[in-house]
């Protein structure tokens, strides 16, 4: 039993011996890095393909401390610093010109990816492109959006704080005084309705996506301002037509007379306690206002800004810049037009008794006549102006001098 014992732990023994002989060796430790460590940047395209016997580009970590650094063109900045192409897209930012085919009549910037650096004013120094984003949105829809909100809140507050100016409904009186003749009437109306059509479509053009887009939903915005631009396009040359008879047919009559100082100092005295209007003529202060600055200055500009994003004025060199200039010019002045247009609009409606209806006939009353327009109903009764200065339909020549003055 002994010898049995010591047998097993012998072979126990050699067994265990050549387990421990056999046992792999762990892996050696990768050797220390030689020279700079830490991970550098390469240009993939820049690393040569196997076989091809070229050496690999160097990257030099320094080379920005070089005085000639900014100065160094694409090639050059490749051998200090493979793949930085600043040099060349630095020369695209600032406006540089590349050969085009495409003659300078049809196509002036084929050759300018990308417009230089320029200020226009409230944007930064920046490529034009962005500095005319800049200004519009960040200037012109944020501030001429709420203009013009503020006007239409105050023409509502004034609505109903005071109400339609006036007492007398447009045809009181005994006698009949011809306002407009069916010429004004009629040269009125075209420029009335291209206006709103191109304000309406200007306002959802430049707005729309504010409160049209999250309610009709991308695909019938896009379609209807595809639309609205169209008709913007067309109406654009019917209000310029207009405009000009316009400011031809009632230019003599805005001229300043006498009383129109005084009105304009005290508003017409629509503020007043007892809300009597002040004297006028056939147009008061107010009106004449609304012609001078809202009808021709802005009205100039605007029709002027519009036919040259048309591209309908001869001899202009259409570039990107000069885009970006009249399309500031315009807006600005479309927004500050629609506001002073806007309060001619009240009370054209519902701001004045009887004055829609005098647009629509033509024709008042001699107490309409006295009440808003004192002077002008006094030189009707002195016999300087007719009281018809129209030939009615049907009439004889001679019937018209027997019209008699209110």
């Amino acid at each position: 039993m002994l010898l049995r014992s010591l047998l097993l732990g012998s072979l126990l023994a050699l067994t265990l011996s050549a387990t421990a002989q056999t046992r792999p060796q762990d892996d050696p430790a990768p050797p220390a890095a030689a020279g700079q460590g830490g991970i550098r940047g390469q240009n993939i395209f820049d690393v040569p393909t196997a076989g091809s016997g070229a050496a690999k580009p160097e990257v030099k970590p320094d080379a920005s401390a070089d005085p000639n650094y900014l100065k160094q063109n694409n090639a050059e900045r490749s051998r200090v610093q493979p793949g930085n192409n600043a040099p060349i897209w630095r020369g695209v930012v600032s406006g540089n010109k590349g050969y085009s085919s495409l003659p300078l009549s049809q196509a002036p910037e084929a050759g300018v990816l990308i417009q230089g650096p320029v200020q226009y004013p409230g944007s930064r120094l920046t490529t034009a492109g962005e500095a005319w984003r800049q200004v519009r949105n960040n200037w012109i829809i944020p501030y001429g959006g709420a203009l013009f909100l503020i006007v239409l809140g105050a023409l509502a507050i004034l609505y109903f704080a005071r109400g339609p100016i006036g007492h007398s409904g447009a045809e009181d009186g005994g006698a009949r005084i011809e306002r407009f003749t069916a010429f004004e009437r009629s040269a009125h109306w075209a420029n009335a309705i291209a206006f709103v059509v191109l304000a309406l479509s200007g306002l959802v053009m430049a707005f729309g996506k504010f409160f049209l887009l999250p309610v009709v939903g991308l695909t019938l915005y896009g379609w209807f301002t595809y639309l609205l631009k169209n008709l913007h396009n067309f109406a654009g040359p019917l209000f310029a037509v207009s405009l000009v008879i316009i400011i031809v047919t009632f230019i003599r009559d805005n001229l300043p007379q006498r009383g129109d100082l005084r009105w304009l100092l005290k508003a017409g005295g629509t503020l007043s306690k007892n809300g009597q209007e002040l004297p006028s003529n056939r147009f008061n202060a107010g009106e004449k206002v609304v012609f001078w600055v809202g009808v021709l200055l802005f009205g100039i500009v605007a029709v002027g800004s519009g036919l040259m994003m048309d591209h309908l004025i001869p001899g202009v060199l259409y570039d990107r810049a000069t885009m970006q200039v009249t399309h500031m010019v315009h807006s600005v002045a479309a927004v500050l037009m629609m506001c002073i247009l806007a309060l001619h609009i009240y009370l054209g409606t519902v701001g004045v008794r009887g004055a829609w209806r005098v647009m629509r006939d033509g024709y008042v009353g001699d107490d309409w006549a006295r009440e808003h327009h004192v002077y002008w109903y006094e030189e009707i009764q002195a016999g300087r102006i007719p009281a018809q200065r129209s030939r009615p339909a049907g009439s004889a020549p001679e019937e018209i001098k027997t019209v008699r003055p209110a």
